[in-house]
């Protein structure tokens, strides 16, 4: 039978009784106006048709509905809406089933929770991630998964964000049953419903957890919030659910989602949103090809090394590690093979991808064996000469047309690039550590790079799931360099008046998950200590200088590591030391500083501008293409609050 179409994206064939309606608008399915018209004409057409026993909903391609079209960001909303679509569906008077193919997101999970029945797929993807973008599900999401699944699980699913597969939905009972053929499950699961009571979610009544259970569930999730009002917002809604009616939770949540949208998070989460999208269009590599890459060579399996390798084998590659001696080819391999099995016993890796990974890996001495690779990665020491050497001799191993990327973090991968045969074919990859968790990548474009090996670069870290970042070449790229002008900032209010801990918590307060000096304390202060003596050759006598941060080294407070920083760590607890204040104030009465009291808005409002004046100097020198990759950098690399939407976005709101 042809199919029958209700708008220019939803159509439906009839099976035996059963209307499969199929909503086709790439390349998400998102809820745009036609589909949702298109869906309430069907429903109307299969309610004035005998015939017609029930509906299955299903998405064309590899998605169910993918969530709200972006393109109605900010515009006034069109009639039918969302929340009117999903009250017809669910008090429809025969069945309507949902075929959840694939990705049922946003306003698509809330489809799903309004048919009465919902059968997963085995690439099915349900969630609801509207916190992320700095408001709560609008229709009917708050409202309807704790009827259907409790509190606890709804609050851990609506306040996160997360996403859950089939398997997890079925044992939470989003969904009501798994199949291979989902349309065909789907349609005989809505002709068993036929003429019998159905069930429609927002009439059941929430189930009664221990309040234990919910509180615990609610201080996880506000734990990470950090600030933000949607996810305190989310846990209010889900947990008013047990106590209202469906009308009147409706209603509220409306009312909430309308306010959040407009406030200035939202604002803020949009624009990462869009930020993300942008980063992905790198200029002049539109027509560009990437060349083909199946193995990649990490010479180095250090931990930088070894997260590289992690994040190459989840990415489907074949990895070729290399070390210097046979001993440390064998702690690499054992280093890399251990954070495999981590993954596999918290669950994010099953058996049977740990073996495949470890299939794929070599980890050897033999450098002759990077002939085999497409693309070599060095994680080796920081050092110009070290990886120059290394790149040389790379050059009579690799194949000719094999790319060379530098991980370096503040070298000048030119001058790498110029000592070797083929500056051509050499790129930076700068990764974050630890380099499998971390999502932020610097695709550094050097000034010879062939557009298609910085095409190449840039597909591979998205195969990585990494969000890369073009940049241009400058000491520190575009991270590095804002966070040292931010760490320049910082140490000039030691001496202007405040302390450590009164930047942190000012830092924390406004959304940052640790302060700067904590975060100096974590990562060890050695290495800036010597990068500041290797400069302190050519610094401008004039310009400004903190002699703070060389002191602490001189008394070997190297940080955490050595229980001494700028805190003290007695039994690993971070507290304030008074030798710190001070050193501190001894350095204040060298210069003749008066200290005075900075506040907290001060504090922010100077590293604000310090990160703020840095990027836009890279913005001038054409280093960063757009405002918004430097937010991106920011929030992805360096703890910048994503719901601040990043320090060029904040900039701009001021």
């Amino acid at each position: 039978m042809p199919a029958t179409n209700f708008s220019e994206s939803v159509s439906a064939t009839l099976s035996d009784g059963v209307l499969i309606v199929t909503i086709d608008n790439a390349p998400v399915n998102a809820t745009s106006a036609h589909v949702r018209a298109g869906l309430m004409s069907a429903l109307d057409h299969a309610e004035g048709d005998s015939g017609i026993v029930g509906l299955v909903i299903t998405g064309a391609g590899k998605t169910f509905v993918g969530g709200a079209d972006i393109r109605e960001f900010g515009k006034p909303p069109v009639e039918p809406h969302l929340p009117d679509v999903l009250n017809h569906i669910e008090a429809f008077s025969k069945p309507v089933v949902a075929a959840v193919n694939g990705a049922a997101l946003g306003g698509g999970c809330e489809i799903a929770l309004a048919c009465h029945g919902r059968v997963a797929g085995q690439t099915a993807v349900f969630g609801l991630p509207e916190v992320k973008l700095g408001i709560v599900p609008g229709a009917g999401g708050t409202q309807r998964l704790p009827r259907l699944i409790g509190t606890p699980a709804a609050i851990d699913l609506i306040g996160s964000g997360r996403t859950v597969k089939s398997k997890e939905a079925v044992a939470l009972g989003l969904a009501d049953r798994a199949a291979d053929d989902v349309v065909a499950a789907a349609t005989t699961l809505a002709r068993e419903l036929a003429g019998t009571p159905l069930c429609r979610t927002g009439e059941l009544a929430v189930k009664a957890d221990d309040a234990a259970t919910i509180e615990a569930a609610s201080a996880k999730i506000l734990g990470k919030a950090r600030g933000q009002a949607a996810p305190s917002e989310a846990l209010r809604l889900v947990k008013l659910a047990a106590t209202v009616s469906l009308v009147e939770g409706l209603a509220e949540e409306r009312a909430t989602f309308l306010r959040l949208r407009d406030s200035e998070e939202a604002a803020a989460l949009r624009h990462v949103f869009f930020a993300e999208r942008a980063a992905g269009k790198v200029a002049g590599l539109e027509a560009v090809t990437p060349r083909k890459i199946e193995t990649i060579g990490i010479v180095g399996t250090g931990l930088m090394g070894s997260g590289i390798a992690v994040a190459s084998l989840n990415g489907g590659y074949r990895v070729i590690g290399v070390e210097q001696t046979e001993e440390a080819a064998d702690k690499g391999r054992a280093r890399i093979v251990g954070m495999l099995e981590r993954d596999l016993k918290s669950g994010r890796l099953d058996a049977a991808g740990l073996a495949d990974r470890v299939e794929r890996l070599t980890v050897t001495a033999n450098a002759q064996e990077l002939a085999a690779a497409d693309l070599v990665i060095e994680a080796v020491f920081d050092d110009l000469t070290v990886k120059t050497e290394l790149f040389q001799r790379l050059d009579a191993i690799v194949r000719k047309d094999a790319i060379l990327a530098t991980n370096t973090s503040y070298l000048n991968p030119d001058t790498i690039a110029a000592a070797t045969e083929h500056p051509e074919r050499v790129v930076g990859l700068h990764f974050f550590s630890p380099a499998n968790i971390m999502r932020m990548v610097e695709v550094v474009n050097c000034a010879q790079t062939a557009p298609d090996v910085l095409a190449s670069a840039v597909a591979v870290a998205k195969r990585l799931g990494k969000l890369p970042i073009v940049c241009g070449v400058i000491e520190g790229f575009i991270g590095n360099s804002i966070f040292s002008a931010y760490r320049r900032e910082a140490e000039f209010m030691l001496e202007d008046g405040a302390l450590p801990n009164e930047i942190d918590a000012a830092l924390e307060a406004y959304g940052f998950p640790m302060g700067c000096f904590a975060v100096f304390d974590l990562a060890g202060l050695e290495i800036a200590w010597a990068r500041r003596k290797r400069q302190a050759a050519t610094r401008d006598p004039c310009e400004r200088y903190v002699v703070i941060p060389d002191r602490l080294c001189e008394a070997g407070r190297f940080g955490q590591k050595t229980g001494r920083g700028w805190y003290a760590y007695p039994e690993g607890k971070r507290t304030v030391d008074p030798e710190v204040t001070a050193l501190i104030e001894a350095a204040r009465a060298e210069k003749g500083i008066s200290p005075r009291k900075l506040g907290a808005d001060e504090i922010v409002a100077r590293l604000l501008k310090a990160m703020t004046d840095e990027g836009q100097k890279l913005l001038d020198g054409g280093i960063a293409a757009r405002p918004s990759d430097i937010d991106l950098v920011l929030i992805n690399g360096y703890g910048f609050p994503s719901h601040k939407g990043g320090p060029m976005f904040a900039a701009g709101r001021r």
